[in-house]
């Protein structure tokens, strides 16, 4: 790790947290600390499952249950058990609890308005610009990737999000039925393997790795929409060749369809090169292979994958 980059995150970080001065413990003039208000602003005005509101700001348990208490002592929440599941519980806000989030909301504003004040046309435009880039790689820092069994339900969210986006997208459709990998059960060890991104504690993204003798093959890769700009599939590209390379595969495969021009720009830039036909997906108009792990010379899948076929890729 660069210590330059270092030193700049570490004044970056100062800046910040003076300027927006969460370093008051009445933060924005409120007589709370700013993880009080915070809290209280996350809650809004639907009310808050306590356990995705814990996973939304990466706060633990015990943490979130103090803020909470304080701020039922001074009656601005409620938290109640679920009737169905007491284990569950639901914070909302009060009618007091309402008023003083349409406070903290304005002075909110109030305060970005101060930030931009000084500054003129253009360089409001730059910050607000940087601003965006920020927030969003900052975001990509807070994405999990885990290995699950695809019979997780969040991993049938994925897959059936994946499903979904490819019957729009493919000009034929989409029926995994026909698809090589039907049931999902070549990617579950021995056999391979099935990783899935979170983002919050939300599924955001999946991809699967097959592993027959000799070779990796990529499966089933997908990317939510509001996620897309987070560099999720290279970080999945990068997890599942290492975890090929862990298993000693030397080449890394994927097919795809034609329609799915992002994904085969993203396979390219990482190093796959197109090859003839080493499947017979019925969906696949592109086939691409990597070698990994230092692999070289001649005579590998490459060579060995059958000829007069377009190459494929996988259906990210």
């Amino acid at each position: 790790m660069d210590a330059a980059q270092i030193g700049q995150v570490r004044r970056f970080n100062r800046t910040v947290t003076e300027r927006v001065g969460v370093l008051h413990d009445h933060y924005l003039g409120l007589d709370r600390p700013v993880g009080e208000a915070r809290l209280l602003w996350e809650i809004g005005g639907q009310g808050q499952d306590v356990r995705r509101l814990r996973e939304r700001l990466g706060l633990d348990s015990g943490y979130v249950s103090r803020l909470l208490r304080s701020l039922e002592a001074d009656g601005l929440v409620t938290v109640e058990p679920q009737p169905g599941d007491r284990r569950v519980r639901t914070v909302r806000l009060t009618e007091a609890g309402r008023a003083e989030h349409a406070v903290l909301d304005g002075r909110s504003d109030e305060l970005a308005g101060s930030l931009l004040a000084p500054l003129n046309t253009a360089q409001r435009a730059r910050l607000v610009a940087a601003m965006a880039e920020v927030d969003r790689l900052l975001t990509a820092t807070t994405v999990t990737l885990d290995v699950v069994d695809p019979g997780h339900p969040d991993a049938r969210l994925c897959l059936r999000s994946y499903v979904t986006e490819m019957r729009e997208r493919f000009e034929t459709g989409f029926d995994p039925a026909r698809s090589l990998l039907p049931d999902a059960g070549g990617l579950r060890a021995p056999d391979g393997l099935f990783l899935v991104a979170r983002l919050h504690g939300e599924p955001v993204a999946c991809a699967g790795l097959k592993l027959p003798p000799g070779t990796a093959e990529i499966k089933r890769m997908w990317v939510a929409p509001h996620a897309r700009r987070l560099g999720l599939g290279r970080r999945l590209l990068a997890e599942l060749e290492a975890r090929a390379v862990g298993h000693g595969r030397g080449v890394l495969r994927l097919d795809t369809n034609k329609v799915l021009g992002d994904a085969i720009a993203l396979y390219r830039s990482y190093g796959f090169e197109e090859v003839p036909a080493f499947n017979d997906e019925p969906y696949a108009h592109h086939w691409f292979e990597k070698r990994i792990g230092g692999a070289r010379g001649s005579g590998g899948a490459r060579d060995r994958a059958p000829s007069g076929r377009p190459a494929k890729r996988s259906l990210s």
